[in-house]
Protein backbone atom coordinates (compact mmCIF):
# COMPACT_ATOMS: atom_id res chain seq x y z
CA UNK A 1 0.00 0.00 0.00
CA UNK A 2 1.11 3.55 -0.38
CA UNK A 3 4.51 4.18 -1.84
CA UNK A 4 6.09 7.10 -3.57
CA UNK A 5 3.99 9.55 -5.54
CA UNK A 6 4.28 9.23 -9.31
CA UNK A 7 6.38 12.05 -10.74
CA UNK A 8 5.04 14.36 -13.41
CA UNK A 9 6.53 14.30 -16.91
CA UNK A 10 8.45 17.54 -16.31
CA UNK A 11 10.01 16.15 -13.14
CA UNK A 12 11.00 12.90 -14.88
CA UNK A 13 12.61 14.86 -17.74
CA UNK A 14 14.51 17.03 -15.29
CA UNK A 15 15.96 14.04 -13.42
CA UNK A 16 16.84 12.37 -16.74
CA UNK A 17 18.71 15.52 -17.86
CA UNK A 18 20.62 15.64 -14.56
CA UNK A 19 21.73 12.01 -14.83
CA UNK A 20 22.79 12.59 -18.46
CA UNK A 21 24.95 15.53 -17.39
CA UNK A 22 26.62 13.42 -14.70
CA UNK A 23 27.44 10.67 -17.21
CA UNK A 24 29.15 13.07 -19.65
CA UNK A 25 32.94 13.11 -19.48
CA UNK A 26 34.16 16.29 -17.88
CA UNK A 27 36.73 17.01 -20.58
CA UNK A 28 35.35 20.49 -21.15
CA UNK A 29 36.56 21.61 -17.73
CA UNK A 30 40.25 22.42 -17.92
CA UNK A 31 42.43 22.74 -14.86
CA UNK A 32 39.83 21.22 -12.57
CA UNK A 33 41.72 18.22 -11.25
CA UNK A 34 40.40 16.42 -8.23
CA UNK A 35 42.62 16.91 -5.25
CA UNK A 36 43.02 13.79 -3.21
CA UNK A 37 43.36 14.52 0.47
CA UNK A 38 45.65 12.04 2.11
CA UNK A 39 44.45 10.83 5.48
CA UNK A 40 47.23 10.59 7.99
CA UNK A 41 46.84 8.27 10.92
CA UNK A 42 46.71 10.02 14.24
CA UNK A 43 49.70 9.53 16.51
CA UNK A 44 49.54 7.22 19.46
CA UNK A 45 52.63 8.66 21.14
CA UNK A 46 52.13 11.81 23.15
CA UNK A 47 54.84 14.47 22.97
CA UNK A 48 57.24 14.75 25.87
CA UNK A 49 55.75 16.97 28.56
CA UNK A 50 59.15 18.36 29.51
CA UNK A 51 59.96 19.40 25.93
CA UNK A 52 60.46 23.21 25.88
CA UNK A 53 58.97 23.58 22.37
CA UNK A 54 55.81 21.74 23.42
CA UNK A 55 55.49 23.79 26.60
CA UNK A 56 55.99 27.04 24.69
CA UNK A 57 53.20 26.11 22.27
CA UNK A 58 50.85 25.26 25.12
CA UNK A 59 51.65 28.46 27.02
CA UNK A 60 50.93 30.51 23.89
CA UNK A 61 47.39 29.12 23.55
CA UNK A 62 44.54 31.09 25.11
CA UNK A 63 41.99 28.40 25.84
CA UNK A 64 43.20 24.83 25.71
CA UNK A 65 40.80 22.03 24.86
CA UNK A 66 41.52 18.39 24.06
CA UNK A 67 40.46 19.02 20.46
CA UNK A 68 42.87 21.93 20.02
CA UNK A 69 45.77 19.87 21.39
CA UNK A 70 44.82 16.85 19.26
CA UNK A 71 44.56 18.84 16.05
CA UNK A 72 47.71 20.89 16.64
CA UNK A 73 49.97 17.98 17.56
CA UNK A 74 48.25 15.33 15.38
CA UNK A 75 47.16 13.18 18.32
CA UNK A 76 44.12 11.12 19.12
CA UNK A 77 41.56 12.81 21.34
CA UNK A 78 42.02 10.31 24.17
CA UNK A 79 45.78 10.90 24.15
CA UNK A 80 45.21 14.67 24.24
CA UNK A 81 42.87 14.31 27.23
CA UNK A 82 45.44 12.25 29.12
CA UNK A 83 48.14 14.75 28.21
CA UNK A 84 46.11 17.65 29.57
CA UNK A 85 45.43 15.76 32.80
CA UNK A 86 49.18 15.21 33.21
CA UNK A 87 49.85 18.89 32.55
CA UNK A 88 47.27 19.80 35.17
CA UNK A 89 48.90 17.51 37.73
CA UNK A 90 52.23 19.24 37.07
CA UNK A 91 50.44 22.61 37.44
CA UNK A 92 51.38 23.79 33.95
CA UNK A 93 47.72 24.33 33.02
CA UNK A 94 44.67 24.84 35.17
CA UNK A 95 41.07 23.80 34.65
CA UNK A 96 38.81 26.80 34.11
CA UNK A 97 35.56 25.24 32.92
CA UNK A 98 33.79 22.51 31.12
CA UNK A 99 31.73 19.52 32.07
CA UNK A 100 32.00 15.73 31.91
CA UNK A 101 32.29 15.75 28.12
CA UNK A 102 34.80 18.54 27.57
CA UNK A 103 37.34 20.28 29.73
CA UNK A 104 38.67 23.78 29.13
CA UNK A 105 42.11 24.61 30.43
CA UNK A 106 44.18 27.76 30.61
CA UNK A 107 47.95 28.09 30.84
CA UNK A 108 49.08 28.54 34.43
CA UNK A 109 50.42 31.98 35.25
CA UNK A 110 54.19 31.84 35.38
Amino acid sequence: MGGAKKKSMAQMERTQDQTDKKDEPSGSKKGKAKTVVEKRPRGLQSPDISDPKFLAEVQRMGAITPFSIASQFNLRLSIAKDLLEDLEKKRLVRLVGGNARIRIYQPAAA
